[in-house]
């Protein structure tokens, strides 16, 4: 599986370590950016260059990271077709893989100690949407606005 992985300089001493390991998983890791250690970069064009890529190549996943993670995936939703969320343990990984089908996974890396960061991204990584039709439905429903930008009638 190719993985996509974006930061800022908050998030890039983790994307670094997880371009490693997870390419010594076995991985097809593309590293969007940064490439060096720049303290002032911003993190938009990385998120958002990572959600393009993961919704241009099928079957992708992507990594964003940051200080808190939640600019990170805000940018990253902004591209049509991503369903980015953010992840602060294994079990919110697991669930936006399996309840939403997120093709991204959000990380803060100033909120988590390297191996704890690692192991959030792995669950997301290795776990698959659960396929239950009213999670299908749901995500169609927000498919739907995201094409459409018409809201839909409330019940």
């Amino acid at each position: 599986m190719r993985v996509y992985l974006g930061s800022d300089h908050a998030g890039f001493e983790l994307k670094v370590h997880l371009a490693n390991h997870l390419a010594k998983q076995g991985y097809d890791v593309v590293d969007v950016g940064p490439h060096a250690y720049d303290p002032d970069d911003d993190y938009p064009a990385f998120c958002l260059h990572t959600g393009d890529r993961v919704v241009a190549d099928a079957g992708s996943l992507g990594v964003v990271i940051g200080g808190s993670g939640n600019g990170e995936q805000i940018a990253a939703n902004k591209i049509t077709g991503v369903r980015a969320a953010l992840a602060w343990n294994i079990d919110t990984a697991q669930l936006a893989r399996e309840h939403n089908d997120a093709n991204i996974v959000a990380v803060g890396a100033r909120q988590h100690t390297l191996d704890e960061a690692t192991a959030i991204v792995e669950a997301f990584l290795t776990t698959s949407f659960s396929g239950n039709e009213r999670h299908a439905r749901r995500i169609g429903q927000v498919a739907d606005y995201e094409n459409t930008r018409t809201l839909p009638p409330l019940p």
